[in-house]
């Protein structure tokens, strides 16, 4: 048998799966580090902390590894998206990685806007200048640390300096390029005119380079600190949203990823990035070979649902909590939420904007606004497939993952709101899985993604949508969108008595 490693360097922690050939996850490891928030909106981490815990994590899945070390063939990255880290001349890092939730750069976004402009960052970039992405953050630290900028040789994204410190050999994959808004996404080259327009030096962006490529071997020193072999090979991996379609199946037209996790996550495969969204959704190069993806955020998805339980059912079950909802009809008795608890971001990238409920009477029980909830953060979803649709995509196939697997009355809800048939996979292990199927499929095992996604991903159970229950849902949809509007005035004025 043989196997391969998907590393997926998150947040707070890194994760090591351990694949055989069959796709299952023989051994999995976990390890955390810190995040550092020196003040307030500072959002960063030491890059060393990555190594050693990969390391530790590697070494981990090895010990008690029955078979041969050589029959571990390759190793793929998925990683946090955005994060800047800056090398100098030795690949030395220069300071603290600046990561994607930083939000100290809302000047330097509109120096982009100002400088490059909306019009041609979209047409280039395909996505608006936010604070979360990595050239503001260059900007940031070329104005602010200029001392620092000054002895700085090239950037990378973090899964690329992990990659770097376990192969010797430094570069960026397109899906994460992407999400830098220097990248020319339909070239698939560095921006050459924005580069110049904001004066950063052309050298200092890495060679960029395909998602299932080799790029090399485990250098020695990891292969004996591990347990591997030195003749495992590294292949270069992609950003984590790219990855987590991959590992969920997101590989041709009219396949959609929902993903329910604190956020919510709606993508959806594009065969071409050539497409206008009007920067509404991003657009971003995929893992996948020549291909694309587009996709939208809720902000507060699986974390509206969290608040309510905290507030009003602490201590009790998940499954205690949606115990009942089945009952309530769809529309919760004329019962509405807006999951903005913490601000929203498709469509409209508004930090002010708070959640409501609305139509709230003495004859609703704590079920009718549970399934409120459920349904607010699922019409919040349908925004971003509303734009796809608008757009002339055809959606026909989501694969559901996350909290909103949990309980099948909420996958009957997505089915029915979205429209389309939904899958919940047997297995869900996201960027992690994508980054095995990365290696596979750059080890030759596999043709194709595709044909790897068919050994590798199964199907558990899937959704249809009722005619009847889509017919209601279309009609409150249409009423979901009026509340935005109606109330984005009045939370402007509530912000001065916010805590």
């Amino acid at each position: 048998m043989k196997y391969v490693v998907g590393i997926d360097l998150g947040t707070s922690a890194v994760k090591v799966l351990l694949v055989n050939q069959l796709g299952e996850v023989v051994k999995e490891v976990s390890k955390e580090y810190p995040l550092l928030h020196e003040k307030s909106g500072y959002s960063e981490q030491e890059p060393e902390v990555w190594v050693t815990q990969t390391i530790a994590g590697l070494t981990e899945v090895l010990n008690g590894f029955s078979d041969s070390p050589e029959v571990i063939e390759g190793i793929s990255f998925s990683g946090q998206m955005h994060g800047l880290v800056l090398l100098d001349e030795n690949c030395k890092v220069l300071r603290n990685a600046i990561l994607w939730n930083d939000t100290r750069t809302t000047e330097e976004c509109q120096e982009i806007y100002d400088i490059v402009g909306k019009e041609k960052l979209l047409e280039i970039t395909k996505n608006p200048a936010l604070e979360g992405f990595t050239l503001p953050k260059i900007l940031w630290v070329k104005k602010n640390e200029p001392e620092i900028f000054a002895r700085v040789r090239t950037f990378v994204l973090p899964k690329d300096y992990l990659r770097y410190r376990l192969s010797g050999e430094l570069h960026m994959d397109f899906s994460d390029a992407a999400g830098t808004l220097l990248l020319n996404i339909n070239e698939k080259k560095w921006s050459k005119e924005i580069l110049k327009l904001l004066d950063i030096p052309e050298d200092i962006c890495p060679a960029l380079v395909n998602s299932h490529e080799r790029v090399g071997k485990i250098i020695p020193g990891i292969a004996e600190a591990t347990g591997l072999s030195p003749l495992t090979s590294i292949i270069a991996g992609g950003a984590d949203n790219a990855c987590g379609a991959i590992g969920s199946g997101i590989l041709k037209e009219g396949m959609t990823l929902c993903s329910i996790g604190t956020s919510g996550v709606v993508l959806s495969y594009e065969t071409a990035g050539d497409k206008d969204f009007d920067g509404k959704v991003h657009y971003f190069n995929h893992g996948a070979p020549d291909s694309y993806y587009t996709m939208g955020v809720t902000l507060a998805a699986g974390y509206s649902l969290s608040w309510f339980k905290n507030v009003f059912a602490n201590g009790e079950t998940f499954e205690d909590l949606v115990q009942g909802v089945d009952s309530v009809p769809v529309g919760a008795n004329g019962l509405m939420f807006t999951p903005y608890v913490a601000g929203e971001r498709t469509p409209y990238a508004d930090a002010n904007i708070r959640g409501s409920f609305i139509g709230m009477d003495t004859s609703h029980e704590r079920r009718d606004f549970v399934r409120a909830v459920m349904e607010g953060i699922t019409f919040s979803l349908n925004e971003s497939i509303a734009i796809f649709r608008r757009k002339g995509k055809s959606i026909d196939t989501v694969v559901s993952t996350g909290g909103g697997t949990k309980n099948d009355t909420w996958l009957q809800m997505q089915a029915d709101v979205f429209n389309a048939r939904i899958i919940k996979l047997s297995s869900e292990q996201g960027p992690g899985m994508g980054a095995a199927m990365l290696a596979a499929y750059g080890c030759g095992w596999y043709a194709s993604l595709e044909e790897c996604a068919e050994e590798f991903l199964h199907t558990e159970k899937e959704f249809l949508p009722n005619g009847k229950n889509t017919e209601k849902y279309e009609d409150l949809f249409s009423t979901y969108l009026e509340i935005y509007k109606n109330t984005k005035e009045l939370n402007r004025k509530l912000v001065k008595y916010r805590k």
